[in-house]
């Protein structure tokens, strides 16, 4: 179950259906996404192909990635069995 988001905008489209504030060509991709993560009790079930699931490294560690598109990622922690600080970022 996702707990909490980092990024307004994707919690705004996650709760409202609003595309502002997202990159409203990857919505549809986006929407399978958290639909998924919101299902995952740990954070190995985001790994399904195509999504390209990984663990951050370094000051990251803990916090994992799965691609949306080019350097769009979603990134999450996990707290038991929530995803919390779920982000939209261009982290390269």
């Amino acid at each position: 179950m996702i707990i909490s988001f980092h990024h307004k905008g994707l919690e705004s489209f996650f709760t409202k259906g609003s595309y502002r504030g997202i990159p409203a060509q990857y919505a549809a991709r986006i929407e399978r996404m958290l639909d998924r993560l919101d299902a995952a009790v740990v954070p190995e079930d985001m790994d399904v192909p195509g999504f390209k699931f990984h663990e951050l490294k370094g000051k990251r560690k803990g916090v994992y990635s799965v691609t949306v598109s080019g350097n769009w990622r979603i990134t999450f922690k996990f707290d038991g069995e929530s995803a919390i600080e779920v982000d939209l970022e261009d982290y390269h």
